[in-house]
């Protein structure tokens, strides 16, 4: 029995010196043999040594020193830290595990190596590499520590906007008014609403101009395109219409979504409609032969919004499985998916002139930088259903489901106003609910769908200063959250 126990012992022997001279520098494996003998006691201390070695030199070897930029920017940092400081004298001891570590890497033996990549003794280098220097002082360390967290917690003052107030109610419509579209010319406006019709009216005096009549069920999205005569809508009776403007007649429909069509956008270059719905993926047509070119499936739940821009990502879809996709249009594949979001995201909205964009779900409202959908930060405190965002050039509006309005600073994330919906005479008040919104082409005006059946059109007030109306912020500690 002892003699195999020795024969186990010697081949685990053999077997390290086999492991040392194949993953350690061979110039010193046949010293080590000769050198090495079978006694336990001598032994094993020289084995620790020699795995941590191997271990140490294959590890550290190539990041032992610090690229040049990163090493002159610590230099500085190092001596300003320093300036009118005292050095420290009250170091704290080490532990005992740690001192045992310490000696036992004091006594690697260095590997001997040659050229460029030659390492430094290791009475310096390994321990240096192991543990890090404990020369800063507990006030240069709070000092540091005070000067980091007030960068994470520095917050730009917003600016300063004017109250909106309300300025116009048309009537009109039999149903909720789920979509709004301004035409490119800033003269007049559509409203499509679940009374099945799409009223053209107006914008500086809110007449009624034209009904267009086709929709068996909810009219739920509209687009008038820019470089054309052309208004395009969709509906709950899977429908995707384009009606000709010089006529007021439909000449077009596109055949596809196998369930209610709730969402459409038009691409701004191209002669292309990117249209989504209750069937969860979101379809791609031309515009003139009426082909579908792509079928964007990804989403696992209805898709809510989608709205096309210039440059990649070209479509970005929001869903109520809480997602939101940034889609390749040339390949039709996804770019990315966004997961912030806990609840069905119900609103997007891209900023005019910035590469930005902004979804709103439930109790939530984020704000992303494309290309890649870079999480920005949080638009805090409008506790709703978000179903509708639209966004000017600095001002963010979110409409909630239960009537609620806000108004924020898009640059800062401040909400300088809030304020609920008033349902109009006869309307029960659990109809005061905000379903669509957009601003004209100015940005001046911000028209609102709501469920009491109106169009509300608001307007900032004229006469509000900064004095009337001071802004109200205070910066706070708090750190925005995913």
């Amino acid at each position: 029995m002892e003699v195999g126990r020795a024969d186990l012992k010697s081949l685990v022997l053999e077997n390290a010196r086999r492991s040392k001279s194949l993953f350690a520098d061979p110039s010193s494996g046949e010293s080590a043999r000769k050198k090495i003998k079978l006694t336990d006691d001598a032994l094993e201390p020289q084995r620790e040594k020699n795995a941590l070695s191997v271990r140490l030199h294959a590890e550290y070897q190539d990041v032992r020193e610090l690229p040049p930029a990163l090493a002159q920017k610590q230099a500085s940092a190092m001596s300003a830290r320093k300036k009118g400081k005292k050095p420290a004298t009250n170091e704290p001891p080490a532990a005992p595990e740690d001192q045992k570590t310490q000696k036992l890497i004091e006594g690697i033996a260095q590997p001997p190596s040659s050229g460029p990549n030659k390492l430094p003794s290791n009475s310096n280098a390994l321990v240096h590499l192991q543990k890090p220097p404990r020369a800063a002082s507990n006030t240069s360390t709070s000092q540091s520590l005070s000067v980091a967290r007030a960068q994470a917690t520095h917050q730009v003052k917003p600016d300063w906007h004017p109250p909106w107030k309300l300025m116009r109610v048309i009537s009109g419509h039999l149903g909720w008014v789920r979509a709004l579209a301004v035409e490119p010319h800033n003269q007049w406006f559509a409203s499509g609403a679940g009374d099945r019709t799409i009223k053209i009216w107006d914008l500086a005096t809110g007449n009624l101009r034209l009904t267009l009549t086709g929709h068996i069920s909810t009219v739920r999205g509209l687009a008038v395109s820019p470089r054309h005569p052309y208004l395009f809508s969709c509906g709950e009776d899977k429908m995707v219409k384009c009606w000709d403007l010089e006529t007021n007649k439909v000449i077009r429909h596109y055949h596809g979504h196998l369930s209610g069509v709730y969402t459409l956008s038009l691409h701004p270059t191209l002669d292309v409609l990117v249209t989504g719905g209750r069937d969860g993926v979101a379809r791609v047509w031309d515009m003139r032969t009426r082909s579908n070119i792509h079928v964007l499936s990804g989403h696992k739940g209805t898709v809510a919004d989608v709205k096309c821009q210039e440059a990649d990502p070209q479509v970005i879809s929001a869903s109520l499985d809480s997602t939101v996709r940034l889609w390749d249009l040339a390949a039709g594949k996804t770019m990315g998916v966004l997961t912030h979001h806990k609840k069905g995201v119900r609103a997007l909205a891209l900023h005019p002139t910035e590469f930005t964009f902004a979804t709103g779900s439930t109790n939530s409202i984020k704000q992303w930088k494309c290309p890649e959908g870079a999480f920005m930060g949080n638009f805090e405190g409008h506790n709703a259903i978000i179903n509708s965002l639209s966004v000017n050039e600095d001002v963010l509006f979110s409409g909630g489901d239960n009537g609620s309005m806000s108004f924020w600073d898009w640059k800062t994330g401040h909400r300088f106003q809030a304020l609920d919906s008033i349902a109009q005479p006869g309307s029960l008040d659990a109809e005061a609910g905000i379903m669509s919104s957009t601003f004209d082409r100015t940005g001046l005006r911000l028209i609102v769908g709501e469920a009491d059946k109106t169009i509300k059109i608001w307007k900032p007030d004229e006469k509000a200063t900064p004095e009337t109306h001071p802004l109200e912020w205070k910066p706070t500690l708090g750190r925005q959250k995913y």
